[in-house]
């Protein structure tokens, strides 16, 4: 039986790989952190002589977003879902809880007969299997590595010479070319026009320049291989950055990539349009799974959320386009957004926590610590104080006129009809995802099988007072306070974040937010604390935060019991000891990607600002 079954797995091989015969090639060609700084896009400083050659022989998307961080936009890239409908994938860095039947799409590329690889990146905040997804994996991987010269390959080479730590070193690397003067640069009117900043730009033009150097590299070896004829090659960036108010924010600087798309003669059918066109329609990375499954003629699985951009099984273009953001490492936050071919929108869920948080591996960049000083020294102006402090609940930016998302027409009543129309857009998405974010990391209503269970929570409902919360009406107290008293989980929980921002206007809300420090749920305990805590009754929840802060069964609870106490500052010196006690046992955290290693990551900060040896930002 044995030998049976071998030779039917010839068989089925050998098909697939007869069928992928007249298949074309695909090369992902991907740099890493950068927004739209190339020539072909208008940008008079880059010097892409690459890039731009592929753009006038291929086809430009003028409009593609992606996440503002990596590892949930890997997700999105390898499922064709959104991560937040696997929670905790939508939090940077988590493992999503996939039900059994999710794959990484090259797996169907495999069963059609292509050979797969990878070079080299596969941290997809999930369990999927690497091993079904690649034929080859690892830094050496490569479409010379196939067996049989004939067999179709799609192939993936991530370049990291554009990523955020390229900002840190105080040095350059050597460059073969001059490098960009700093004064020439242009500073955006949100950042502050200091040396360091300059700086960050001038070496960030150098990198992509390099990157166009090792793009060329890459397409030469295609040439040299008699490939280019038969491959489709895609450029784009893994996610926007990284400059500050890029990476991480879901502005136009965090998500608007570049996404170019080469298909040689033989495979122009295939392509949307003439060579050098430009694209409008707005397409995201959601899209790219069933994209690339289209262009080598394999059926699209029916979960895939995204469209087919492109190829035979090419949808109609979308409408609009839904990006989101969660837990950036150490740091909680969530935001979501919409975009259509002219506006993109911001719903902030906690407009009360400022847009820039003292995120460990975020200031290791220059531009980030020059932005600090300022703001301590009293120097920000109006524009460079506006992406400082605390946000709005929503933000509306025009792009074409607005590219610096600096003028938000969320309140202008001229623009009532596209802001009601993409917050009616948005509110349908997060419903129709079930999105994990709205539920507390931890909660075990999160994943796809737990949260898409019939009944496990009231979705609606909790999208509905979510929202009520992030508006900081005291109107809403009445609605929080009742919501206090729901059954489910997710329901509490956004009624005391909702008392949080609300501040001491909650008040009235105090007694029922003691009760729920005894609550079931770990998070709402803690959500209720720090309601407690904005009112001034501090000392009466610190035990409770101290308590979660040594949770070992679900450090998600501990994550968050060190946020609130790193926000408390001064007014959580009393639980300092236990801070230093839980930091002792923590350690340096193991894994640098991992709850442990976030935890210290907080702790460390809490304790240096209450010790003197780090200062807290400041915010207007």
């Amino acid at each position: 039986m044995k030998f049976i079954s071998q030779i039917l797995l010839f068989v089925v091989l050998a098909a697939g790989t007869a069928r992928a015969a007249e298949r074309p090639n695909i090369l992902w060609v991907v740099s890493e952190d950068n927004d739209i700084f190339l020539g072909c896009y208008g940008d008079p400083l880059a010097h892409t002589p690459t890039l731009d050659k592929l753009a006038k022989e291929g086809v430009l998307y003028e409009r593609c977003f992606g996440w503002p961080v990596c590892a949930p936009a890997r997700f999105t890239l390898i499922t064709g879902m959104y991560p937040t409908t696997c929670g905790p994938a939508e939090h940077m860095r988590a493992q999503g809880k996939i039900p059994d039947w999710l794959h990484g799409f090259p797996t169907y590329l495999r069963e059609a007969g292509y050979f797969t690889s990878n070079n080299a990146k596969t941290d997809y905040n999930s369990p999927i299997s690497i091993k079904d997804a690649w034929t080859d994996q690892g830094k050496t991987a490569h479409w010379r590595n196939r067996p049989d010269p004939k067999q179709p390959f799609f192939s993936v080479f991530n370049h990291e010479v554009t990523h955020e730590s390229c900002l840190f070193p105080e040095k350059e690397l050597p460059l073969d070319f001059s490098p960009m003067d700093p004064a020439k640069v242009r500073i955006p009117p949100y950042q502050p026009d200091t040396p360091e900043m300059r700086a960050d730009w001038a070496r960030y033009y150098n990198h992509m320049t390099v990157l166009d150097e090792q793009i060329a590299v890459k397409l030469r070896d295609l040439e040299k291989d008699g490939l280019a004829e038969d491959t489709i090659v895609f450029y784009y960036s893994d996610n926007g950055g990284v400059l500050p108010r890029s990476k991480r924010f879901l502005e136009e600087s965090g998500t608007h990539v570049p996404l170019i798309v080469y298909f040689p003669p033989k495979w122009r059918h295939l392509a949307p349009a003439p060579p050098g066109s430009r694209i409008k329609d707005p397409v995201s990375f959601v899209d790219f799974s069933a994209t690339v499954l289209s262009l080598a003629g394999v059926k699209i699985p029916a979960y895939m959320q995204g469209h087919a951009f492109l190829g035979g099984a090419k949808a109609p273009a979308n409408e609009f386009v839904h990006i989101t953001r969660d837990r950036m490492d150490e740091r909680y936050d969530m935001m979501r957004s919409i975009a259509d071919a002219r506006y993109i929108y911001v719903h902030n869920y906690r407009p009360d926590l400022p847009y820039v948080q003292p995120l460990e591996y975020q200031f290791k960049g220059r531009g980030y610590q020059s932005w600090a000083r300022m703001a301590a020294e009293g120097k920000l102006t109006k524009a460079t104080a506006q992406f400082w402090g605390q946000k709005p609940t929503e933000e509306l930016y025009e792009m074409s006129t607005d590219p610096d998302s600096v003028h938000n027409l969320a309140g202008d009543p001229q623009y009532r009809e596209p802001l009601e129309r993409m917050r009616a857009e948005l509110k349908r998405r997060v419903v129709e995802n079930k999105d994990n974010g709205f539920l507390p990391e931890g909660s075990p209503l999160e994943g796809y099988e737990a949260s898409h269970k019939a009944g496990a929570y009231p979705v609606e409902e909790v999208v509905a007072i979510a929202t009520k919360a992030s508006e900081r009406d005291a109107a809403n107290l009445p609605a929080l306070i009742e919501a206090l008293e729901d059954s489910s989980e997710p329901v509490r929980w956004w009624a005391a974040q909702g008392c949080t921002m609300l501040g001491a206007k909650a008040s009235a809300a105090a007694p029922a937010l003691r009760k729920h420090l005894g609550d079931e749920s770990g998070a709402v305990q803690i959500a209720a604390a720090e309601a407690l805590a904005r009112m001034g009754m501090v000392s009466e929840v610190l035990p409770v935060l101290e308590k979660r802060l040594q949770d070992t069964v679900t450090p998600q609870f501990a994550l968050q019991a060190g946020n609130i106490l790193d926000r408390l500052g001064e007014a959580a010196r009393p639980s300092l000891p236990v801070m230093k006690e839980v930091l002792a046992k923590v350690g340096n955290g193991g894994n640098p990607a991992s709850y442990p290693a976030y935890i210290t990551r907080i702790l460390t900060h809490a304790t240096a600002v209450l010790e003197g040896r780090d200062v807290a930002l400041v915010y207007p």
